[in-house]
């Protein structure tokens, strides 16, 4: 989109679009992880209806998003400057939430084929896990790649029976906790064009059950591999007892597939604040494994209450229209998650009914396309 055409998708109003949930947005700039990203993240949430108001006396789960090997290096840059969650930005949330008077804290990720402890993961990511573990009163650290310390797996429902699967199984944690957060960061997704926070939902998914060995009868505790087999491509079902999908002979197309999983995982487990890091990240795909990335300075943070909401503005923040149909970008080769998620009810892609706040969107904007 050029900036005529971002303007005019941000004033339109789409007549038709449904009457989804509408939450305002918070956005910033933040040229680098070394600014005081705790003072900048309260300013954002004071934007938003105040920190406190979401997390006082609550279970707080944050799910990271730490997507492939933490070995797989794009050009020997630190994985936090690329695709994964920053330390710093996970360091900052759970500081100011602690004292936001969060009584508890979680971090939480599917980590990519293990089932080992969450800790040795961020520690062969980078991370300095004893400083995050004192950065709030009550910390701790879960691999939800498979069941853990509990009995079993929670099963969350997609309300009104689903687009691909009618439920999920995922771990106890995030049934244990009172508000979920998805911290994101600002990229492009071979698959589902963009991968924010929404998208970031795709990992909760156990690889025990929903992974490419995941055993035939029962869960493989010991996961090794990804996600491919079931979730995108369709090749395979869920291992019992989760509930097998809907329409075996639907397309196995993964621009077809992942996106509706998306939006009823986000329809099933709701995210109750959404935080995407584009202070530095990589355009043009997701991943290392991905050809001509591009790494990028976009210098930007956004946050919402609304996992929908949140990813419509930071999509306009890309120079992408976020209401934009399959064939259009970023949205080329797969179907619109964020319209998929806005037909579910999760909440409103439409930018005439996101009031953002902190920043004007064709002020901040910084085209990824």
């Amino acid at each position: 989109m050029n900036r005529r055409q971002l303007l005019a998708a941000l004033g339109a109003a789409v007549l038709d679009a449904p009457k989804a949930p509408a939450a305002p947005v918070a956005i910033a700039r933040c040229a680098s992880y070394e600014e005081d990203l705790a003072a900048v993240l309260e300013r954002m949430f004071d934007q938003v209806g105040g920190a406190g108001a979401l997390v006082r006396n609550k279970t707080v789960t944050i799910k990271l998003n730490l997507t492939g090997s933490p070995a797989n290096r794009w050009q020997g840059r630190p994985l936090g400057v690329t695709h994964y969650t920053h330390p710093r930005t996970a360091l900052a949330m759970a500081h100011v939430l602690g004292r936001a008077g969060a009584r508890r804290i979680r971090f939480v990720e599917s980590c990519w084929a293990t089932a080992g402890p969450l800790e040795e993961y961020l520690l062969d990511s980078g991370w300095n896990v004893r400083q995050l573990r004192n950065a709030a009163p009550e910390v701790s650290f879960v691999n939800t790649n498979a069941r853990g310390a509990w009995k079993d797996y929670a099963r969350f429902a997609v309300p009104g029976g689903g687009l691909i699967y009618p439920a999920y199984l995922l771990s106890r944690a995030y049934e244990e906790t009172d508000v979920l957060v998805s911290m994101a960061k600002l990229k492009d997704h071979a698959t589902t064009g963009i991968t924010l926070a929404m998208k970031n939902l795709f990992g909760a998914t156990p690889a025990s059950i929903y992974g490419d060995d995941a055993g035939l009868e029962a869960p493989n505790e010991q996961p090794e591999k990804g996600r491919l087999l079931v979730g995108h491509e369709g090749k395979r079902q869920p291992v019992p007892p989760a509930p097998a999908e809907r329409d075996p002979s639907s397309p196995r197309d993964p621009g077809y597939r992942t996106p509706r999983i998306v939006a009823e995982l986000n329809a099933a487990r709701p995210v109750h604040i959404s935080f995407i890091d584009g202070i530095e990240t990589i355009a043009g795909g997701e991943g290392p494994w991905i050809r001509n990335l591009r790494h990028v300075k976009p210098g930007l943070l956004a946050l919402g209450t609304n996992p929908v909401c949140t990813d419509a503005v930071a999509a306009a923040l890309m120079g992408y229209n976020p209401r934009a149909p399959r064939g259009a970008a970023p949205f080329t080769h797969c179907d619109n998650m964020l319209l998929l998620a806005e037909q579910l009810g999760v909440g409103s892609a439409d930018p005439a009914r996101i009031e953002v706040r902190g920043g004007r969107i064709e002020d901040l904007a910084y085209r990824f396309g």
